[in-house]
This record gives structure tokens, sequence and C-alpha cells, in this order.
């Protein structure tokens, strides 16, 4: 059991590093690693640990974005247990997991069954606007995506969506005895997803997926209007509904969102940041 593995791992520090798609979290990653001293970085459903790729899959690899999301959150078992067992053979303090939003990091965390994040640093800490705005750019017109690895690594592994290499010299503060400035590599892809048109979940079938959920959660309630807003961290929902007289309800409206968001993330992968739910009228 994968909660077994990790009873001796209760006290790691987990880190989060969070800001929204393509906004430059992978490109500097490494960076907050070295500032933190954080020995493992978990990025697009890959384990790091230095220059080297040690287990899980990456989301770069998905031919569609939707699959892609589930990589990202390790929504495949087999994958979820590889990156376990891994750190289980492994003695580390800390970990850095990347993500779109704080819900999509204490997603990964818990499927990996590790503490939730201790640390939030999100991308606008540590990157300029203009940088954000820069890489955005190369993101929605190149479909350019950073694996914070050296080449070597992602053309051994993921060699058809290998695009180029990044060089990055920095001294350190302090010179050493050789003043020879230390490289870091990260790699450049072209994901198949970033190559076609994005796939997205659209307002009528979310809506369908909530009338489903919530028919099968209680019959007696009535769905008068349905709103979905895409706010790119993932999609908030208000439900206006109509309950039939003599329903008890009472505290499972909260017990309705949960069932909501829960069903619609395992069969989709998406992520729903709220579901607010409005009583009409009683009829």
């Amino acid at each position: 059991m994968i909660r077994d593995l990790f009873v001796g791992l209760r006290r790691i520090k987990i880190y989060a590093l969070v800001g929204e798609s393509g906004t430059g979290k992978s490109f500097r990653a490494k960076l907050v690693a070295q500032k933190y001293r954080i020995d493992f970085i978990i990025d697009d459903g890959l384990l790091i640990r230095d220059n080297r790729i040690l287990a899980g899959q990456s989301a770069k690899k998905e031919k569609t974005f939707l699959a892609a999301v589930k990589v990202a959150l390790f929504d495949n078992k087999g994958q979820r247990d590889e990156v376990a067992r891994k750190l289980q053979g492994e003695r580390f303090k800390k970990i850095l997991i990347l993500g779109t939003s704080v819900k999509m990091v204490n997603k990964i965390a818990a499927r990996l069954q590790l503490p939730p994040p201790s640390k939030i640093i999100k991308i606008e800490d540590i990157a300029s606007q203009r940088d954000i705005e820069n890489a955005i750019r190369t993101r929605r017109i190149e479909g350019k995506h950073v694996i914070p690895v050296p080449s070597i690594e992602v053309k051994r592994n993921y060699p058809t969506i290998f695009y180029n290499a990044i060089r990055i010299f920095k001294r350190n503060p302090v010179p050493p005895i050789s003043s020879t400035p230390r490289v870091h590599e990260k790699s450049v892809v072209r994901p198949e997803y970033s190559k076609r048109s994005r796939v997205s979940i659209s307002e009528t079938a979310l809506s369908y997926m909530v009338i489903n959920c919530v028919d099968e959660y209680n019959q007696n309630i009535r769905i008068k209007k349905i709103a979905v807003k895409d706010d790119t961290m993932g999609y908030r929902l208000v439900i206006t509904i109509d309950v039939a007289y003599g329903t008890q309800l009472g505290g499972d409206i909260h017990e309705l969102q949960h069932y909501i968001i829960d069903s619609i993330e395992r069969y989709t992968g998406i992520l729903i940041e709220e579901v607010n739910i409005i009583i009409d009228k009683i009829i």
C-alpha cells in the first residue's frame, strides 16, 4: 500500500511553486530548489533530482491537453506508485511541487501521500511581470515548454518532443578557488498537444456533468441555472436549484458541493476551484 510506504516521511517539508500555465515555473524551478536546498522537484508528472529524471512520466508527451492534465495530476495509479516507491528508496527532507494553483499542488501531494505544502512561492515573487508576459507569449505563439533537466535526459526519455536546450551561466556570489561559472541546462520541448488546438471542456459539457451529478445525488433537486467561469486556474460553478417540499438538505449542500467536485475531477482531470449552490425556492 502506498500509504504504508510513507509512514516515515511525514517530517519532510513540501514547497509549492504556483503560477498560471506558461508563466515560467519550470524555467525557474531549479533556482528555487537551489535557494531553499530542496532535494526533489515534481513537475508535470515527473520526479526530478539534480539533473536526472528519476521516475514518473512527462505530461508533455501526451497528445491531448486533457490527457496531459491527468498525467500532471498523477491520475494514473501506476504512475503514482512508481514515484512513491522511488521516494521511499531515497533520503530527503524537502520537495518542490509545481502547479497552476495551490489546489493542484495539494491534490498532487495527497495523491503521492505527501504532507500539504508548508511554504507557497508564487511565480510573481520570483519573476518580473515582463518576464512572465514574455513566457506566456512564447507559450501561446510557439507552443514551447520547459523541462528542468539537461537535454541528454530528455533526448533519452522523450526524443520525439525535444526541441532545443537552454544553458544558463551563473557565477557564485563568493568565487571559489576556480572562477569557472556553473552551467544550468534546461530542455525546451514542443508537446504534441501544443502543436494542435488546445482541448478544453465546454460550458455545455460541464453543465451536463453537473446535471448528472446532482441527479445521482438527489433526484428531488431541480437545476434552474448553471453558470460556468474558466479563470485559467480552474473552473468555478454557480448552480441555482429548486428543492422539492419536504426534502431535507441542511448540511447535505456541503456534501453535494464535494460530490460534484470529486466526480468531475475524477472523470476529466480538470480542476474545479469552486462550486456555489444557490437555493432559489422550495416547490
